[in-house]
């Protein structure tokens, strides 16, 4: 099973990481773990001032914030993994990037806000659902 583990540095993450490293017969033997991370895109004008290389290494270490807990988790339980960190509107390039990747399954946290607080917060959680065409799961 080829799983697509959404990565945002919050406990709700480590909720979705611990989830799936106690319960490994429920994804199978050998299953192929991927973290991926989006961030949101600094507006035009204030990368522009900040200029190219300080924008990335902003990403870069916000990325590698956001994934460090998750990155020890699995290393802790021996399990082997890839990374990806991309730049966009988290919801929607998490969806692109399960179905150009032919991901079995999408796994992430959620922060269980439920049906209505999610509609108006337009949670990622709630986008991904949205324009995901791969399963989803969510751990609360």
């Amino acid at each position: 099973m080829k799983i697509l583990l959404a990565v945002d540095g919050s406990k709700f993450t480590r909720h979705a990481v611990n989830y799936l490293t106690r319960h490994p017969r429920v994804f199978g033997p050998g299953c192929e773990i991927h973290l991926i991370h989006v961030r949101v895109p600094i507006p035009g004008r204030a990368a522009a001032a900040l200029g190219r290389d300080i924008v990335q290494r902003y990403y870069r270490t916000e990325a590698d914030k956001a994934l460090a807990a998750a990155r020890r988790m699995l290393e802790r339980g021996g399990i082997r993994h890839r990374e990806t960190v991309l730049v966009g509107d988290p919801g929607e390039e998490v969806a692109r990037f399960a179905r150009k990747g032919k991901f079995d399954l999408v796994l992430m946290g959620s922060h269980g806000h439920g049906a209505l607080a999610g509609l108006v917060l337009g949670s990622v959680a709630t986008k991904v659902l949205a324009h995901c065409t791969v399963p989803v799961l969510l751990v609360r």
